[in-house]
């Protein structure tokens, strides 16, 4: 056998490995997704045994390639690379494959699994999510790469399926990527002709290739999924196009190897133990052997360590290098990877004289101006919105322009924004942000909720946040959408009263690493004193007291809100009644609080207001089922705002007059 020879021989092997250990994965959990690994283990192998620069032994190490399996239903694929190529996830990990507390879950869960980069199932979104990983790497390498220093270098992989292509989310970020130039971003698309519910021509005709090359991209076709000389030629095609986001597709074969090879049969369940036996005994893999790793493939998939190290310390040495040539930006490099701002940034937050009522989104466009030199990695932008939700930074061009520059113009894509939003996120280095108007948080819950589900530093800008925005009507008017959000776990909301309530939200938000949004106005609100009122304390417990007259009733607010219930207890303080006044601008920071401050806001045994222009569902928890939410249980109208929040209810003498009858009670 001649060298050549053999070294087919062992790639056929350590593809076949792979396979396998897929197989066995679904087979023993009974539960799963075979074909799509049997089909695209080649292209697995290819990248992360020749061509992806990453180290097993340090998976955050942050000049590595990135790889994003957007159909995340065959986590068992790069759960078995995963596991061939060093990374610390032992066989007995994927012989736990689907069950309680095991490291492989049915999809692939960011910082769950050393090596998974991003949380990925709801198909697109990994697509998308690595548009924002390759806008990152473009962004930071602008900011870093100087002369022959080049810190920042790597690429963004991703494989994808039919499901991620059908996705409207796939079109946004596609679009998004073309227009941006991301050079360095290659999608593997497994053009197997299959879907779950059988070829994909009962719902999927288009011509593919011709839609990316609308987009600006660059299209290689591979027609057979087995062919590794014409993958690794593709491959080396995608690296040299700088320019444009390159699409690979491949012909594969679902269930490749299989009885149900080139079928739906394939897609998502276990082989079954006769068709699992029959598909080794195929590609001539030891049948009576479950989870069997070869020696000699072993060996080989665990090259990725000594190249990984190797690859590492070299990027090292020419980073110290880097860092003595440019020591300022050599400790930024590395505090932002680290997820750590700046010592003192905070002292940069603007604090808002009380003389002329301000607007809450024109507040978060202070502050993100006054903090930008302090926090450099704050980074995003808008969906076509930026002149009315504020988010620009003033002194800074366009990405799209100069990829050093700090405002993204995202376009009407709130999903996909939002989706590469959490992939910059999640690549590191950054804290990005997308805003839109609260009413089109619809399009992008999706996304919002898999940003929470990874925890990653995302924030996510709404304003326009309530009927209160008046003329647009029900349609642009948000009503159900702040409980909605705040059903999210581990999403924090904030929906600040004044522009000094915004101030303390954005410092909250920078210093919490965990995905957050805000919700802010577009009417101006008066601005509460901040040493009075001690705001900044008040809302880094969500909720605190901001008057309190006396102990007759509680009146709660959050938002444009405050202003009302604030004027509320004066009138009934003339009347008489002694009320506490709390502003609310976070349930979740709330949340966290210890019971003997909760039950401080809100005492046993004194009668209570919410008052919220929105859905009052929720908000039983905080006032009993004894006290009145005033909120707004139906769509809005379209009218100038004030008059829209008075016919809807939510107005000072409404406040008044429940409050009477709850203290005559």
């Amino acid at each position: 056998m001649t060298d050549t020879q053999q070294q087919d021989a062992l790639d056929q092997l350590s593809i076949n490995t792979l396979r396998f250990l897929a197989v066995d994965q679904v087979e023993k959990a009974n539960s799963g997704h075979p074909g799509a690994p049997l089909g695209c283990a080649p292209i697995a192998y290819l990248l992360y045994h020749k061509h992806m620069k990453f180290n097993p032994k340090d998976p955050l190490w942050s000049d590595r390639d990135r790889f994003i399996l957007s159909n995340g239903h065959a986590s068992a694929l790069l759960y078995g690379v995963l596991h061939l190529t060093g990374y610390d996830l032992p066989i007995t990990q994927l012989q736990q494959f689907r069950q309680w507390g095991s490291h492989t879950p049915g999809h692939p869960e960011y910082g769950e699994t050393p090596g998974v980069e991003v949380t990925t199932g709801p198909l697109g979104q990994g697509f998308a999510m690595a548009v924002g990983q390759a806008m990152a790497e473009k962004h930071l390498a602008a900011i870093y790469n100087h002369e022959n220093h080049t810190p920042v270098d790597h690429h963004t992989y991703v494989l994808c399926g039919d499901g991620d292509l059908m996705e409207g989310i796939s079109h946004e970020a596609a679009s998004l990527a073309g227009t941006l130039a991301l050079g360095k971003l290659i999608v593997f698309y497994d053009d197997n002709l299959i879907s779950l519910d059988g070829p994909t021509d009962l719902s999927y005709t288009e011509d593919v290739t011709m839609r990316f090359e609308a987009y600006h991209w660059q299209v290689v076709m591979v027609h057979d999924g087995n062919d590794l000389v014409a993958i690794e030629k593709a491959i080396e095609e995608a690296k040299a196009e700088t320019s444009k986001p390159t699409l690979i597709r491949v012909r594969t074969i679902i269930g490749y190897g299989s009885p149900k090879a080139g079928t739906n049969k394939a897609h998502g369940e276990a082989l079954g133990a006769e068709a699992t036996k029959a598909t080794k005994r195929n590609l001539g893999f030891p049948e009576d052997k479950s989870f069997y790793v070869p020696e000699e493939a072993a060996k080989n998939w665990l090259q990725a360590v000594e190249k990984g190290k190797k690859a590492q310390d070299e990027w090292q040495q020419k980073f110290d290098a880097f860092k003595k040539a440019y020591p300022e930006l050599g400790e930024q490099y590395e505090r932002t990877s680290s997820h750590k701002l700046a010592d003192g940034w905070q002292k940069s937050i603007p604090s808002f004289p009380t003389e002329k009522p301000v607007a809450t989104r024109n507040a978060g466009q202070v502050v993100m101006n006054a903090i930008a030199k302090v926090v450099p990695e704050l980074f995003g932008g808008a969906a076509d919105l930026t002149a009315s939700t504020k988010t620009i930074f003033k002194d800074s061009p366009s990405f799209h322009v100069d990829p050093v520059g700090r405002n993204v113009f995202f376009g009407v894509r709130e999903f996909g924004m939002m989706a590469a939003v959490n992939g910059i996120a999640a690549h590191g280095g950054l804290i990005p942000f997308g805003s839109t108007f609260f009413t089109f948080s619809d399009y992008c819950r999706s996304a919002l909720r898999m940003g929470a589900l990874m925890s990653t530093h995302s924030l996510y800008i709404f304003t326009h946040d309530s009927v209160g925005l008046g003329e647009d009507g029900p349609t642009h008017q948000p009503v159900e959408h702040l409980m909605s959000l705040r059903a999210i776990p581990q999403l924090t909301d904030f929906r600040p009263a004044d522009a000094n309530e915004t101030a303390a939200c954005w410092q909250l938000a920078l210093e919490r690493p965990s995905a957050c949004f805000m919700a802010l106005s577009r009417q101006d609100l008066p601005v509460l004193d901040a040493t009075k009122y001690k705001v900044m304390e008040g809302t880094r417990k969500g909720a605190y007291i901001l008057e309190s007259f006396g102990k007759d009733i509680v009146l709660v607010a959050t938002g444009s809100e405050v202003e009302l219930i604030m004027k509320a207890a004066l009138e009934l303080k003339d009347a008489g009644i002694n009320a506490t006044v709390v502003s609310m601008p976070s349930f979740k920071i709330f949340e966290e609080q210890d019971d003997a401050y909760k039950a401080s806001i809100f005492p046993h045994g004194v009668p209570k207001i919410s008052v919220e222009a929105g859905a009052t569902m929720g908000w039983w928890k905080y006032i009993g089922r004894e006290g009145v939410a005033i909120g707004i249980d139906r769509f809005g109208a379209s009218a100038p705002g004030p008059i829209a929040l008075e016919k809807l209810g939510v107005s000072v003498a409404h406040v008044v007059e429940h409050a009477k009858k709850l203290v005559k009670k």
